[in-house]
């Protein structure tokens, strides 16, 4: 890896552009947003990208955190953007307001309002992409700081180079590099006096992390840059294998996903794997853990994740979304034509029964209005609910059905019942009621029909 001592300026934007195209930042003709806070590293990457012939606008986010120094900073930024030409920006924000309505971190509301700002600004303009001055020792911090809280491979790979419209072409330089820069350039800049505090993670490992590692290995941040891209490259190989255990094991069957377990339990590194086929689901290395454990476990355990539950059945993990609050019921007045519930509908529809054999359709139900009490109720069902099954003229509860029916829990949530004053008239989708069944004394029927709508 190239070093720049004594330095030169012209290898220094030389090595910027071959950066740039290796990362495929910035190509010809794009034009991009500077994020300029007024300190070194801004100043040096909007300097270089400039005289580097690279068209620049630049952007600056006033947070106002620190009174007079704020304003300082914008001063400058916008005097620096006038020096080169370019065009300036700047948005004011109330950080602290931000901070405390969202239950933030200063740093956490600062980080989600520039960025929110700047990917808005860049769409409004119509420039290719937002640049921001993170050079190699910030990746190298990321890398301590994801290793020390735990991380997985992709904590390994530090601040990536290009992420969607946000690029970092400063990710080849170091500190001491960009120095160097500022003095060959003669550039000034304007210091933020809480870079020297220590309650944010970043800069407690800048100053008490970093520097006994450097009395140790001088040049730790170049090496542990040079170990990086080896990291994302390895990564790349480790993403395409979990692709391809994840189109061998992982089947969509609308809004559920399936994982047969059989074949899971064979997988090796199985914890490895299964992490990484579920983490899309709002698994962390924890749930992952439990969720190996369902496959010694019998048919209806579970583990819940933020956004989804992995149930036990009895061949498959199956992964479902979690269910909204659903309203606890829908009324049907006589007359009505249509009821919405959530994922399909009903049409309902009266005629005079002519005594022609009833369609055996499960997603219909024929019913003999006489027996129908208004309004009709149809809402999820309960524990304890039971019905007389078509054809068995017997009593028997609900999960005893869905047992015989071999229904998995997932399945059993989405069922819905049709209510006529507190008696089940049809477990919907599934089985009629035999005590409101057509028979040859039937005059009026009323016909009900599901239709799914996504």
């Amino acid at each position: 890896m190239k070093t720049f001592n004594p330095f030169d300026a012209a290898s220094f934007r030389t090595a910027l552009r071959a950066f740039m195209d290796r990362e495929a930042i910035g190509p010809a003709g794009a034009t991009l947003l500077v994020a300029v806070s007024g300190g070194a590293d801004s100043v040096a990457l909007a300097h270089l990208l400039h005289a580097s012939g690279i068209p620049i606008q630049i952007a600056h986010c006033n947070f106002r955190l620190r009174g007079e120094e704020s304003g300082r900073d914008e001063t400058f930024v916008r005097n620096f953007a006038a020096q080169l030409n370019v065009p300036f920006h700047v948005r004011h924000f109330d950080t602290n307001e931000y901070a405390s309505a969202g239950k933030l971190s200063i740093q956490e509301a600062a980080r989600e309002l520039r960025y929110a700002w700047l990917e808005e600004l860049r769409v409004q303009t119509g420039l290719d992409a937002v640049a921001t001055a993170h050079h190699m020792q910030d990746s190298v911090e990321t890398l301590w700081m994801n290793l020390s809280k735990g991380t997985g491979i992709s904590g390994l790979h530090g601040i990536l180079p290009k992420q969607g419209a946000l690029v970092r072409p400063l990710l080849f330089a170091t500190r001491e590099d960009i120095a160097g820069y500022m003095m060959a350039e003669q550039l000034a800049f304007v210091e933020d006096s809480s870079n020297a505090s220590d309650k944010y993670t970043r800069n407690y490992f800048r100053h008490h992390v970093l520097p006994p590692l450097r009395e140790a290995y001088p040049d730790v941040v170049r090496q542990t840059g040079a170990s990086i891209q080896r990291f994302r490259e390895a990564e790349m190989l480790y993403q395409q294998a979990v692709e391809g255990y994840r189109k061998k094991l992982v089947e969509k069957k609308g809004e559920e996903y399936f994982i047969p377990v059989l074949k899971l339990k064979q997988v090796r590194p199985l914890a490895t794997i299964a992490y990484e086929l579920l983490k899309p689901f709002g698994c962390n290395t924890h749930l992952a853990a439990q969720a190996v454990d369902l496959l010694e476990a019998g048919p209806g355990k579970f583990v819940t994740t933020a956004t989804h539950r992995i149930v036990r059945d009895r061949k498959w993990l199956i992964v479902t979304p979690l269910q909204e609050a659903l309203s606890a019921h829908f009324l049907i007045e006589a007359g009505q034509r249509e009821v919405l519930l959530p994922g399909f509908r009903i049409t309902l529809r009266e005629e005079k029964y002519d005594g022609r054999p009833i369609p055996a359709d499960a997603d219909v139900a024929y019913l003999n209005a006489s027996e129908l009490s208004f309004p009709l109720m149809i809402r999820k069902w309960k524990t304890g609910d039971y019905c007389y099954p078509l054809g068995l003229n017997k009593k028997k509860k609900l999960s005893r059905l869905f047992i015989d029916q071999k229904l998995s829990l997932p399945e059993k949530e989405k069922v819905w019942v049709l209510e006529s004053d507190k008696r089940i008239v049809w477990v919907m989708g599934m089985r009629l009621d035999h005590r409101f069944r057509v028979t040859e004394h039937t005059e009026q029927i009323l016909v009900l029909k599901m239709e799914t709508t996504r």
